[in-house]
């Protein structure tokens, strides 16, 4: 039956991290590779999700109220003037408001600037539109914004530029100067922006996350998507949202509910208590995962992987292979499976761009990293401690080509 498959349907294949996923599974591994938090949902938003359900808040719904206090907001926070009646569709998560804001812009053969490494989810999104995705190279380690290899990126063709700030998966906030070369890219060359904004109230040593559309020319043609995900530790909701002007705005609403029709009634209800949320909330949020951060991240140097960036925002570490282990990043999580019971994801999963910079003979950068999630519980985090000291303590755990000692 594959020759009944779409083209687009045979280019996505098992990667080599679902197959790692499956060995982690069967050896029963401490799980730092997935982002998404093991501990509970804040009380208060499961209470709202059960009030909603009991109160038979069951069947298709658009909770009006999300939009009007998602106006709030983003006045109160960036100064953008939004019309909640127009200008704001709810989704079933980002991924879903992403997917719709790509499918309400992009022709065939329309470019798309992503910037390296990325999270997978652009790329599909992007090639099932028929669009092309041009990837400019980050470069490492601080993941530093190359400003000629950007503006050389844009074409006749380009139709669109995806930010990802505060970034998956290296952790990197974008900053104002970088933020002002995008803003003057995107209005020289009359294109739109698409930013993915679901670690925006996850940033730490007092690093601010700035949205695209707040700059000079950018609010009329920035689509704004965004989730209560990952700041409410509610990934399996799917409550999630894109805010456009108001012709892609309408087009993205068209599109999603040809697609899904609604997100989750129970859980727009809820959504409704979370946006609500007092700054005490998020500053307790953020000065938790930085908690996090430090302690995994002193685990992992004492393993002996190099963080030479600290994260900014999100909550993940991007861990670099010192240069004398000569294991790729594939085989040093498989070895991380098998002798320490702890799992990461390979940075090669991240990394698309055909430019490549040398670290040894035959590896490259991409094949450098590990991302670790800390979104995970205390006890998860010092139990995957526990199990990396034991693995380093181990005689013999890596001869001298496999060291990773920095």
């Amino acid at each position: 039956m594959k020759d009944k498959l779409s083209a687009v349907a045979k280019t996505f294949s098992p990667s080599p991290i679902q197959q790692l996923s499956h060995l982690a599974q069967r050896r029963n591994a401490i799980n730092l590779a997935e982002g998404f938090p093991d501990f509970p949902a804040p009380s208060l938003l499961k209470s709202a999700a059960v009030s909603a359900i009991n109160s038979d808040f069951n069947q298709y719904r658009h909770v009006q109220g999300i939009c009007d206090r998602l106006a709030k907001i983003v006045k109160d926070t960036h100064g953008l003037e939004v019309d909640p009646l127009t200008d704001i569709t709810i989704c079933c998560g980002q991924t879903e408001a992403f997917a719709a804001a790509i499918f309400s812009i992009i022709d065939p053969g329309d470019e798309v600037i992503l910037f390296d490494p990325s999270y997978e989810t652009y790329n599909a999104c992007i090639s099932i539109a028929g669009g092309v995705a041009v990837y400019v190279a980050l470069n490492p380690p601080h993941w530093t914004l190359d400003n000629e290899k950007f503006l050389k990126s844009f074409t006749s063709r380009t139709k669109a530029v995806v930010l990802n700030s505060p970034h998956n998966p290296t952790g990197k906030v974008f900053s104002k100067d970088e933020l002002e070369v995008i803003a003057t890219a995107c209005c020289t060359n009359d294109c739109l922006a698409i930013t993915d904004e679901v670690y925006e109230h996850i940033t730490y040593d007092n690093t601010k996350h700035i949205s695209l559309a707040s700059l000079q020319g950018m609010q009329e043609r920035t689509i704004i998507t965004s989730s209560l995900s990952k700041t409410f530790s509610v990934t399996g909701w799917r409550i999630g949202w894109a805010i456009a002007p108001t012709a892609i705005a309408s087009a993205i609403k068209n599109i999603h509910v040809r697609i899904t029709d609604s997100a989750p009634a129970p859980f727009q209800e809820a959504a409704l208590t979370a946006l609500e949320s007092q700054p005490q909330f998020f500053e307790s949020l953020r000065q938790d995962y930085e908690l996090r951060r430090d302690f995994l991240a002193r685990i992992l140097a004492e393993v002996g992987l190099c963080i030479q960036f600290k994260a900014q925002g999100s909550f993940f570490i991007f861990a670099e292979i010192p240069e004398e282990c000569l294991l790729s990043d594939v085989d040093c999580v498989r070895k991380l499976i098998e002798e320490a019971g702890v799992v990461g994801v390979p940075g090669c999963g991240f990394f698309h761009s055909n430019k490549l910079v040398e670290v040894g003979a035959d590896n490259f950068y991409q094949k450098r990293y590990i991302r670790f999630a800390f979104c995970k519980s205390d006890d998860t985090l010092a139990a995957a401690a526990q199990n990396l000291q034991e693995f380093v303590n181990k005689a013999g755990a890596f001869d001298r080509s496999e060291s990773v000692k920095c």
